[in-house]
């Protein structure tokens, strides 16, 4: 599992107008939003793109809702990059909110659950796209050139380039993973629950050498593994990773998010050996973890009502 969001507040000294207006205005997206400008009628259910220098799209996505002033919803899929232009579209909200004499701005960025690439590019890309804003609003001035952010990942490669090499590999095979998880059983073939089940072993070997990480990486890991098995029907190996997965939780105190989907792991594939019991009280247990985050919370309800339950 990746994480599924990211979260971030900023108080800017302007009107709330006028940070609507950074949002929605091309000639103030092309002063802080890394050159692009944004094209749209800003009515629901239209589309949206931003544009790069040279005309080419970037990103786009759909307006799933707006409240102008105070609320902008949309999809968002990077373009000018292959590989997460492959990904499904996640989901980004702005809320714009009067602080005194400042305005709060609220970025979430959601549905990044079968998105690693997208998620890893946007969790420092938004803190520049954010960063410029406060400048150009409160100082009229471009941010300009910002070394540290440009760096960070340079440096962190130069620290430990195999542990980064594995970092890709890992995003990568767990995506590919996701894939074929997106499928129906009867759209796959024998040869294609071959290839989702070496995935998830290489991304689980792979994040068990990446720099960066940490248990969390390891539990998702297993939980994969366990979700793989599975929708193959083989509840004792779904039960091994599920159990681990669990282990890791209670080994190194995660909770939350995690321990949920540890526990719906192990409840399902008890449902799979047939053991009906143990999975309705293990499933109750999914359900009672407490998700402190609303989406993250609505993402995991989501996910435990869906199949396959085995008829339990």
């Amino acid at each position: 599992m990746s994480a599924p969001r990211h979260v971030y507040d900023i108080y800017i000294k302007a009107t709330p107008e006028a940070v609507w207006q950074a949002l929605t205005d091309p000639a103030f997206t092309v002063k802080y939003f890394y050159g692009n400008t944004v094209e749209s009628t800003f009515v629901k259910g239209d589309g949206y793109r931003y544009l790069l220098p040279d005309g080419q799209p970037a990103i786009e996505g759909v307006i799933d809702d707006i409240d102008p002033g105070r609320r902008l919803v949309m999809t968002f899929r990077f373009l000018y990059d292959p590989a997460m232009a492959e990904e499904p579209p996640s989901r980004i909200e702005w809320v714009i909110k009067p602080a005194g004499d400042v305005t709060r701005l609220t970025l979430v960025h959601g549905d990044l659950f079968k998105s690693p690439l997208t998620w890893e590019t946007t969790k420092l890309g938004w803190v520049h796209v954010l960063g410029a804003m406060k400048t150009y609003l409160e100082t009229g001035e471009e941010m300009g050139e910002v070394r540290e952010f440009v760096g960070a990942d340079a440096a962190a490669s130069a620290a430990d380039p195999e542990g980064e090499w594995h970092r890709a590999q890992g995003i990568a095979a767990n995506n590919a993973t996701w894939d074929w998880l997106g499928k129906a059983d009867g759209e796959r073939s024998a040869e294609d629950d071959e290839q989702m089940t070496m995935a998830a072993y290489a991304a689980a070997y792979h994040w068990g050498r990446a720099s960066r990480r940490g248990p969390e990486n390891d539990t998702r890991a297993a939980w994969m593994l366990s979700r793989v098995w599975v929708v193959r029907g083989n509840g004792d190996l779904a039960l091994h990773y599920a159990r681990r997965a669990a282990d890791i939780c209670a080994a190194s105190g995660l909770t939350d998010f995690d321990l949920a989907y540890a526990h719906e792991a192990t409840a399902r594939a008890l449902a799979c050996l047939g053991r009906g019991d143990e999975a309705r009280a293990e499933r109750d247990v999914a359900g009672a973890v407490p998700v402190a985050d609303d989406e993250d919370r609505s993402i995991f309800e989501s996910d435990l009502r869906s199949e396959p339950w085995f008829g339990i």
